[in-house]
């Protein structure tokens, strides 16, 4: 997570989930955004073969756990440039919803930063993670 930006930072939690973070400032201060879900628009068949579920259902990418297992992404991954490569962010070709805000969902014990509306999502979106509760 201290490295440069635009790079994975992933890890893995509960001794059973890997999760994938974009490192998003300069290298050596540890700002990283968790990718929490993501709206399957390809590749769904080989993603749903990964999680043992249907193409069409919604646990299939909503979650960080479960994103990380429908793109195969693993302890591999640590360190990949995702501006190119065999990971990589693209630009989206299905048009964008309205975004969304809340406070951040599972670190209860951050204390008050857990209550920064710091989680961001497109309003509406059946792929989201866990249903967003209003900013405090």
């Amino acid at each position: 997570m201290f490295g440069p930006p635009g790079y994975a930072y992933v890890f893995f939690v509960y001794g059973m989930h890997w999760h994938l973070n974009l490192v998003t400032t300069a290298e050596g201060a540890p700002h990283a955004v968790l990718l929490r879900a993501v709206e399957p628009i390809a590749g769904q068949s080989l993603m749903a073969a990964r999680r043992r579920i249907g193409e069409g259902d919604v646990r299939l990418t909503n979650g960080p756990g479960k994103l990380c297992q429908a793109f195969g992404i693993d302890r591999s991954h640590y360190g990949a440039d995702l501006t190119s490569g065999r990971l990589f962010l693209a630009e989206s070709t299905v048009p964008r919803g309205k975004l969304g805000r809340s406070p951040r969902v599972g670190v209860d014990y951050a204390g008050t930063w857990a209550e920064k509306p710091w989680r961001y999502f497109e309003a509406g979106n059946r792929w989201v993670s866990k249903a967003p509760q209003a900013s405090r």
